[in-house]
């Protein structure tokens, strides 16, 4: 049996990391949905599509195949089969991705690959639409939030690891005005699906999280 699960949730909520570790547990594919538009900036890049030219980013586009697998617990980023890992945290594959992502004919393309590669494996997906755009069906789907003051403060920890000097007012605000454009944009906006369970991780560590969208997770399979 393929089984899906979507985590949604807004910006900081720690979906990235939770997704893996739920992915990790159940022995799914963790489907890093930016590795995908990575890897489709990579391969328009190589055809030598005019970034400034949306119909033919567009058109460039459809001739890619992208997957994900996972070989001796690493991650692999597929181009038409070609593993190109290597290749996707350049500045050059950023700014392209940062262009084309946008790009209606892209995100459909893109879509369309994470559907099918949810329809032949076992995958665990996070992102800001995924149980309500692109896995309506998912078997599991969480709505993983947390205050915009905790979300402040954990990425506050993390730039200070880094040596970074920041305000956590600043990035509190930022964090909110954030959350209003992925709430009210034209496209897949930032919402609960009606079916998602929702995790408020605001006074939960990582373990305790994990630990409920498991417990989701085998409660829904049983069923």
């Amino acid at each position: 049996m393929v089984y899906n699960i979507a985590i949604d949730g807004p910006a900081g909520a720690g979906k990235s990391t939770i997704a893996k570790r739920v992915a990790k547990e159940l022995s799914f594919i963790y489907v890093d949905t930016g590795a995908m538009y990575r890897a489709m900036a990579l391969y328009l890049l190589r055809q030598h599509a005019d970034i400034a030219d949306p119909s033919e980013i567009a058109a460039v586009c459809q001739n890619a195949d992208i997957s994900i697998e996972y070989h001796d617990g690493e991650q692999i980023v597929l181009l038409n089969g070609e593993n190109v890992n290597a290749f996707l945290r350049t500045e050059e594959v950023g700014n392209m991705a940062s262009v084309s992502s946008p790009n209606p004919r892209v995100r459909e393309k893109l879509l369309n690959l994470q559907r099918d590669l949810a329809a032949r494996q076992s995958v665990v997906m996070d992102g800001r639409d995924i149980g309500t755009t692109i896995l309506p069906h998912a078997d599991v789907k969480i709505y993983l939030t947390a205050s915009s003051a905790t979300r402040a403060r954990r990425r506050l920890r993390e730039l200070e690891e880094k040596g970074i000097p920041c305000s956590l007012q600043e990035i509190q605000r930022d964090i909110e005005e954030r959350d209003m454009r992925d709430m009210n944009r034209e496209i897949s906006p930032l919402r609960q699906a009606e079916d998602a369970v929702l995790i408020d991780s605001s006074q939960m560590g990582i373990e305790e999280v994990v630990k409920a969208i498991l417990q989701v997770y085998h409660a829904k399979v049983v069923e």
